[in-house]
């Protein structure tokens, strides 16, 4: 029996984040210039990509520089150009001030449930100059 093929796609949206908790980070011994946050967040997507994700968000930031980087790993549940479920996904970026560098962005591998199980792939965040922040995701599943 041939094992299923992947049919590469591509979902864009938008999305909002309709809550941002600091959590409290134990102090360690070390020190640096940019302090270290974690908070949780819960965020609304629309578009090709429906739905919500909880998220788990950590930074080293220098708010008055606006420098920094940030590290988070989301856990999704909606629709993908209809297809119902629920999956992981983990991204990370540098702002010097101006602008996202060094971006990471990966679909968590095994993470997938229903119409999404054993979905794969990359994507991508971009925030427009009014705010509005938009998400690419460029994914497989296979096909029956």
């Amino acid at each position: 029996m041939a094992s299923p093929t992947l049919a590469p796609m591509r979902a864009s949206g938008t999305f909002t984040v309709q809550e941002f908790t600091p959590a409290p980070v134990p102090a360690g011994e070390v020190v640096t210039a940019s302090g270290v946050g974690v908070a949780t967040m819960r965020k609304e997507f629309r578009g090709e990509l429906e739905g919500r994700s909880d998220t788990l968000f950590t930074s080293a930031f220098d708010h008055a520089a606006g420098v920094g980087t940030y590290l988070a790993m989301e856990s999704f549940a909606g629709a993908l150009h209809g297809a119902a479920g629920s999956f992981n996904f983990a991204h990370s970026a540098t702002t010097l001030g101006t602008a996202r560098d060094d971006e990471y962005f990966v679909i968590v591998p095994g993470s997938g449930t229903g119409a999404l199980a054993g979905i794969t792939g990359t994507g991508g965040i971009e925030v427009d100059a009014d705010g509005t922040h938009r998400i690419r995701l460029d994914y497989e599943l296979p096909s029956a």
